[in-house]
């Protein structure tokens, strides 16, 4: 299986065409082994680009943990890139439909290496993120997590989220918090969590704990919950940079449930190879 290595903001995948509809399974089955940074190419996912009915393309990733995810915005520009250089489509790939697990994406190449991608519209209903509270939405809603109270606003971009303030962005804070956030028990299917700290009116720092991957370098998805959330609760402008450990991501929304959030960031090939598949 012939493979590039691709990078958005030090999120990195693994990302081939080359695998065919009937041998996804085999091949996810081999995510963990291919993910490894030991023993295999080394990534936070594996994305699978395959034929799609109903847009351009269908994009499938699967965490390095082997599990699948709905969608993920680094990725997603990570994908585009590697079609644009690949040549897979004729006259190149200016604007592409793409079919994710969250929805048909719309993306669009820019000048310096850069894509735009329109998320979709941010969902707040707590069912949908989905988050088991009996409550019609969970902003600024007090979590208790050992012997930290935090104050957490659930948003799903297409995956679940949840994103809290703090001023220090510590290690302590992200590394300690963010894998027993991830996995309570109030996220029936587990959570990503974003650590933000905001700078003004058009800035943020995040720091995420992805699930099923850690924390990562940047998370295009956690990058548009958090301009989403800070919208919200009236923290920030409509149109944000997000600061993050791989560099800056600018995401704006109107504010307008039904409009779509859109992220602009840079995506690059890091290198190529073959695995050879067991």
């Amino acid at each position: 299986m012939n493979f590039r290595k691709m990078e958005g903001l030090g999120n990195d995948f693994i990302v081939t065409h080359e695998v065919a509809p009937g041998d996804v399974a085999l091949v996810a089955g081999q995510a963990v082994r291919i993910c490894d940074r030991r023993r295999g190419v080394g990534g936070d996912g594996l994305i699978l680009i395959l034929p799609s009915e109903r847009a351009d393309f269908c994009m499938r990733i699967f965490n390095s943990d082997g599990s699948e995810a709905e969608m993920c915005g680094n990725g997603i520009r990570c994908c585009v890139r590697y079609i644009e250089e690949s040549g897979l489509v004729a006259g190149g790939a200016e604007r592409l439909a793409i079919e994710t697990g969250a929805g048909i994406i719309r993306t669009e190449m820019l000048d310096g290496g850069l894509v735009r991608v329109e998320m979709g519209p941010p969902r707040l209903d707590a069912g949908e993120v989905p988050v088991a509270l009996s409550l019609e939405r969970v902003v600024m809603y007090p979590l208790a997590i050992g012997d930290r109270n935090f104050n957490i606003t659930a948003i799903s971009m297409g995956n679940p989220h949840v994103v809290i303030y703090a001023e220090d962005l510590s290690d302590e804070l992200v590394l300690r918090f963010g894998p027993l956030i991830e996995t309570n028990e109030i996220f029936p299917e587990k959570t990503n969590v974003e650590f933000i700290e905001v700078v003004s009116q058009n800035e943020i720092r995040m720091r995420v704990w992805e699930r099923g991957c850690g924390e990562t370098h940047a998370c295009g998805t956690g990058a548009c919950a958090a301009a989403v959330s800070g919208i919200v609760n009236c923290l920030h402008g409509n149109s944000v940079t997000v600061h993050l450990i791989g560099g800056d991501l600018l995401v704006s929304w109107s504010g307008k449930e039904s409009d779509s959030v859109c992220m602009t960031g840079p995506a690059r090939m890091v290198f190529a190879g073959t695995w050879l598949l067991s």
